[in-house]
């Protein structure tokens, strides 16, 4: 199915009936070509109903890819940074891949589903690249994003949900880990996986049994005050636990059209996705070449002063412009006003002291604040609920 938004039609996902009627506001955006809501009633109150009970996303726009054959694991690890053998069947892993100048195209989850079957989660499209790069291997790629629908489930009475949805054991499931269930006789999987930081769990299930599902989940969670939260909520929890965004926190390296816009997995803070122990993986010349002379930039979480997110702002160090936000936002749950930022190295330490230049409009005009701000060493929300296991009842 498809609907009109502007001059464009956009794809509407197995849910968007239901996501349709709940969506008061009418805020519809575009993710993937398909149409996703912004918000459905109140963009603070989604944001709370993840934070103290369960919220719920329609993730089915995510570009997903089934790959299988002899050669899955060999080709995943030739084109992965990460040592894709230590994702063991019915577990899940983080990612990121670069091109043969080590800069990251995007980041994802891989779920290893089976011996030789693998499901790629990415953020952009990349069916062309993922062919291109299997040239040699005996491994067979299909894009499946139309054929699985998906939500994600998240929160602190997320399990209890689940629970009382009929999913029996599910609390005993680990972080990354997957489980399998009968829904109305479709297979119904279930990942402890999420990009909000919280106790929450992913829901994966065949399309034409989406809307049961959906209905299937909200009159078991009515009682655990579940809600469906839109795009703005969960950027607000994304930044909060120190998510990144590809296309936000960095441009992929195959969109980057300026020299230097794209970064590596060091610039982004993110090292320990790179096994430099694996013999071949593209980029790997590029990253020892990094390693050993330094990078241009580091990735920085600040804590800034004030409650004015410092979107877009220019941080300096003394008179020098030493970075720019890429995200912000005030933190509701950690009451903290956070930035990530990509800082010019040297700068960027631990406890280094910086300051933002925000830009705020009220009533047409423009206020500049100059915020002095903190590195700090770790995101600002991280709920020990998030890995406890078994999942706590609430």
């Amino acid at each position: 199915m498809s609907r009109k938004q502007g001059d464009v039609m956009m794809l509407e996902t197995p849910f968007h009936s239901r996501v349709a009627a709940a969506n008061e506001l009418n805020a519809w955006d575009g993710w993937s070509g398909y149409t996703t809501p912004t918000a459905y009633f109140d963009v603070e109150l989604e944001y709370f109903a993840v934070r103290s009970a369960t919220g719920v996303f329609d993730l089915s726009p995510m570009n997903k890819y089934r790959i299988t054959g002899p050669d899955a694991q060999a080709y995943l690890d030739r084109v992965m940074t990460r040592n894709i053998s230590k994702i063991r069947v019915g577990r899940v892993g983080y990612s990121v891949w670069c091109d043969g100048a080590g800069q990251v195209m995007d980041d994802g989850t891989i779920f290893h589903l089976a011996d030789n079957d693998y499901r790629l989660c990415a953020y952009a499209r990349a069916m062309d690249w993922l062919g291109w790069s299997a040239v040699g291997f005996d491994v067979t790629i299909v894009d499946e994003s139309a054929e699985v629908a998906a939500l994600a489930v998240q929160g602190p009475t997320s399990c209890s949900c689940l629970k009382a949805m009929g999913l029996a054991g599910i609390e005993e499931m680990k972080p990354f880990g997957l489980a399998h269930f009968d829904f109305e006789g479709e297979d119904l999987m279930v990942s402890r996986t999420g990009f909000t930081g919280d106790l929450g769990y992913e829901l994966w299930i065949a399309p034409h049994k989406a809307e049961a599902l959906w209905d299937s989940l909200f009159a078991a969670g009515e009682p655990y005050m579940i809600q469906p939260f839109g795009s703005d909520a969960l950027e607000l929890t994304r930044i909060e636990t120190g998510f990144l965004q590809a296309g936000v926190d960095f441009v992929p390296a195959q969109d980057a059209i300026r020299l230097g816009r794209s970064r590596s997995p060091f610039e982004l803070g993110l090292s320990w996705l790179v096994d430099m122990d694996k013999p071949v993986f593209n980029g790997k010349q590029a990253l020892l070449r990094e390693r050993e002379i330094g990078s241009r930039y580091r990735f920085v979480i600040l804590d800034v002063d004030g409650n004015k997110p410092a979107h877009n702002s220019f941080i300096f160090k003394g008179n020098r412009q030493v970075g720019t936000v890429t995200s912000a936002a005030w933190c509701p749950t950690a009451k903290s006003n956070v930035a990530f930022a990509q800082i010019e190295v040297p700068y960027g330490d631990i406890g280094d002291e910086l300051v933002a230049e925000i830009y705020y409009e009220r009533e047409l005009h423009w206020t500049r604040v100059l915020a002095p701000c903190k590195v700090i060493e770790s995101a600002v929300f991280n709920p020990p609920r998030r890995r406890m296991t078994p999942a706590p009842a609430f």
